[in-house]
């Protein structure tokens, strides 16, 4: 796969002669697991790059963060960005972090549980890289909020911003702050941005 798609310009897409269902789409991810993939609603694949050393950094910070809150709260379990779920719209898509509550875990099958399963965070951040362009990342939170996410976080390192997603509402950009906090499904959590923005 590395070969295959060597020197063409990522983010990559791909329209298959016909929209891979959720077991073939399942199969070729564990197949090909060095390039991260998502589908889009009409069945086209993006297929991205890892990200870097810094980038890998700033994620696993964030993640950390995310889930050491989470379990202190127990209202649900924080993701990583590894975690793929399917939306209803029908994309299949990956957060670099997310959090879902047990209500909505518990409503799922096991066999969708070990799948892309079908459901929204109530609440997902997008972590901007140095390979990432901010209008993409701009209309993906659009996509997660429209799929029923109530609070999303798209975190800009480089211009050390926080854009802050809500359903019903347009963007709020905040600049120059240390921490950032949650609110709704996940008032409490704290998130300092030393580590993200410092770089």
């Amino acid at each position: 796969m590395e070969s295959l798609f060597a020197g063409l310009p990522m983010p990559l897409r791909i329209k298959p002669a016909r929209p891979m269902t959720d077991e073939e789409l399942m199969r070729f991810c564990e197949q090909h697991d060095e390039l991260a993939v998502e589908r889009e609603p009409n069945g086209d694949l993006i297929f991205m790059t890892p990200t870097g050393l810094e980038g890998s950094n700033r994620n696993i910070a964030l993640s950390r963060a995310l889930d050491e809150w989470a379990e202190e709260d127990g209202r649900g379990l924080a993701f990583d960005s590894s975690a793929g779920v399917t939306l209803p719209d029908l994309s299949v898509r990956s957060a670099d972090a997310a959090w879902i509550s047990h209500r909505k875990l518990n409503a799922l099958s096991l066999d969708d549980r070990k799948r892309f399963a079908h459901v929204c965070p109530e609440f997902v951040v997008e972590l901007r890289s140095e390979t990432d362009s901010l209008s993409v990342l701009q209309q993906k939170m659009e996509q997660w909020i429209a799929n029923g996410a109530e609070l999303g976080w798209l975190i800009d390192p480089f211009e050390k911003a926080i854009h802050l997603y809500r359903p019903g509402y347009p963007p709020e950009i905040l600049k120059e702050i240390s921490q950032v906090s949650g609110e709704g499904p996940v008032a409490g959590f704290i998130m300092p941005l030393d580590r993200i923005f410092t770089r």
